[in-house]
């Protein structure tokens, strides 16, 4: 299952490798030629440097839902889905193959993401261990979230609700392409209540060790929602719910 997932990104190299490179040269342009002319540095950092983690963050967010969500919802639409629930294997064999698979290709997007930026800008990773595992353990989490929407839907809409609708705003309001510290006091509290926030903020930390909330808050946060959307998993499997409809 992990290798067929895989295949099938392999059989669109060109398009899955493209386009973040289009898109990641696209926001340089827009946000750190643009923006970075007026603001030369947040918190110590060249803006233009400043947002890679956001960006990375980003793309990681909505490729790692994307990828999970549609790679177990097309077995439900094609019907092959009772297929693989009456092989010999195991439900946790199921969540590790299809969100292995979505996690990877997500990591290595982020990978290429961050190859792309340092073209256009210096970077500096002052924690690449801490950074790893940050990217790791993030793609996993929105991996597992993906999986769950996929159970969830019941058409091609809803695979693209949630992810356009709620993941992509609570993204770029964040902190992705500013420190929520040059907000006015009142939204810099209302932005707290963003769990994206904690994500972005601590991988920033592994970058420039520049963060808007502490970095053990933030690991603290990213673990919470790892277990959170495990632990709903494992509560699907084992209620079966929507998984033949």
């Amino acid at each position: 299952m992990y290798k067929f997932e895989m295949a099938r990104a392999l059989r669109t190299l060109w398009q899955s490798v493209a386009t973040p490179v289009i898109t990641t040269s696209l926001y340089f342009v827009v946000f750190g030629a643009a923006i970075g002319s007026r603001m030369n540095e947040v918190d110590g950092v060249p803006y233009g440097a400043f947002i890679v983690p956001g960006l990375i963050m980003l793309s990681l967010f909505t490729q790692s839902i994307f990828n999970a969500s549609f790679g177990i919802y097309f077995p439900k639409f094609t019907g092959t889905i009772y297929e693989l629930l009456s092989a010999p294997v195991s439900y946790l064999e199921i969540v590790i193959a299809y969100v292995g698979a979505a996690a990877t290709k997500s990591i290595v997007l982020g990978l290429i993401i961050l190859g792309t930026a340092a073209i256009f800008t210096p970077i500096r990773i002052v924690h690449p261990i801490w950074m790893i595992a940050f990217l790791v353990l993030t793609a996993t989490t929105f991996s597992l979230f993906g999986f769950i929407i996929g159970l969830w839907a019941k058409g091609f809409e809803q695979l693209q609700f949630i992810p356009m609708l709620i993941v992509t705003p609570l993204t770029f309001l964040g902190g992705a392409f500013y420190s929520i510290d040059m907000l006015p006091p009142a939204w810099r509290t209302v932005s707290l209540f963003n769990p994206v926030v904690y994500l972005i903020s601590g991988f920033r930390w592994s970058f420039y060790e520049s963060s808007d909330v502490s970095v053990g808050i933030s690991l603290a946060m990213t673990l919470g929602f790892f277990v959170i959307c495990l632990a709903l998993v494992g509560w699907i499997f084992k209620t079966g719910y929507r998984l033949k409809s």
